[in-house]
């Protein structure tokens, strides 16, 4: 019968598992998002880093005549231009990695530290754009929207009646809704409080609930102030005169469109450092492709009946 003492001279799980081999994951990072705007939006390449949107001066005045059988004279117009377009010019989202060649000549395996810090720099620039693509004072979906297409709650919390009137302002072809998921759950409570469960849509291999056959987005870089929000509704492409992205093509050490990453050499301290740059902007084509839903309450709840517990 083996004794206390026995047990405890025998080997332990702590000694064997410097012995064994171990399968190792790469590093994980939890501020990763799926960024669904960014896969959503036409991107469009833009020359020399400027985007010149022209429109048309008072549409209104454009005018046509339904032809009559009597000989009345046919208007004559024109169709004037804005004298001063506003013109969109590319942000950069940048940082510079470093990283000591020892590290990486003598510690690369099982997974490269080159490719692995490299990957999670790219993701967390990625972010940065979303965030930028929402929020920037100059460009973002936020501060792009025009006076006229600004409403508020009919209540506090987002209800059917409120995405109703917002889908009023982008008639045309509306493409999605965004907003903070929060404001998405809280949504949702709304319509089950009324008996009418969102139906969903599969979109990128994800589940999406909808109203009117629009899907609502969530994006964790639409704020939260106060416990309220906003929900924002969008028509996409350029063919559409809606919401594109803009980035710029055939940059050196181009990875993927907008985003750049260029070896910068090694330091006489034996650092690697490497340039990872990501150009983008946003433009709103016409008023009309974006509205948004101002005062939107995340945090009102409700006592369902029994059937919905």
């Amino acid at each position: 019968m083996a004794t206390t003492e026995d047990t405890q001279l025998a080997l332990s799980d702590n000694a064997a598992r410097q012995l064994a081999n171990a399968t190792k994951t790469v590093p994980q990072l939890s501020t990763i998002s799926p960024r669904w705007l960014v896969h959503m939006l036409q991107w469009l390449p833009v020359e020399a880093g400027i985007y010149r949107l022209n429109k048309v001066k008072n549409p209104l005045n454009v005018q046509v005549a339904c032809a009559s059988r009597d000989a009345s004279e046919l208007p004559q117009i024109f169709v004037d231009y804005e004298d001063q377009p506003r013109e969109y010019f590319l942000n950069a989202v940048s940082t510079v990695l470093d990283v000591h060649t020892r590290v990486s000549d003598l510690y690369s395996s099982p997974h490269d530290q080159i490719k692995e810090q490299l990957r999670l720099t790219i993701e967390t620039i990625k972010e940065k754009q979303e965030s930028e693509l929402i929020n920037n004072a100059d460009y973002g979906l936020l501060a792009s929207v025009d006076d006229e297409q600004r409403i508020s709650t009919l209540t506090g919390a987002p209800t059917p009646d409120d995405l109703d009137d917002l889908l009023t302002k982008v008639w045309k072809e509306p493409g999605f809704f965004l907003t903070h998921p929060r404001a998405i759950a809280a949504f949702g409570r709304e319509c089950i409080r009324r008996g009418v469960p969102p139906p969903t849509v599969s979109l990128f291999g994800a589940q999406f609930i909808t109203w009117r056959g629009i899907p609502l987005i969530p994006s964790d870089k639409v704020p939260i102030e106060d416990g309220k929000t906003k929900i924002l509704l969008l028509r996409s492409g350029e063919k559409k005169q809606g919401v594109v992205g803009l980035f710029q093509p055939g940059l050196a050490g181009e990875q993927s469109p907008g985003l750049s990453v260029r070896f910068m050499g090694i330091s006489r301290n034996a650092i690697a450092s490497y340039l990872i740059s990501l150009y983008c902007s946003l433009a709103v084509l016409t008023e009309d492709a974006l509205a948004v839903l101002e005062d939107v309450e995340v945090d009102r709840y409700h006592d369902y009946p029994a059937t919905y517990k």
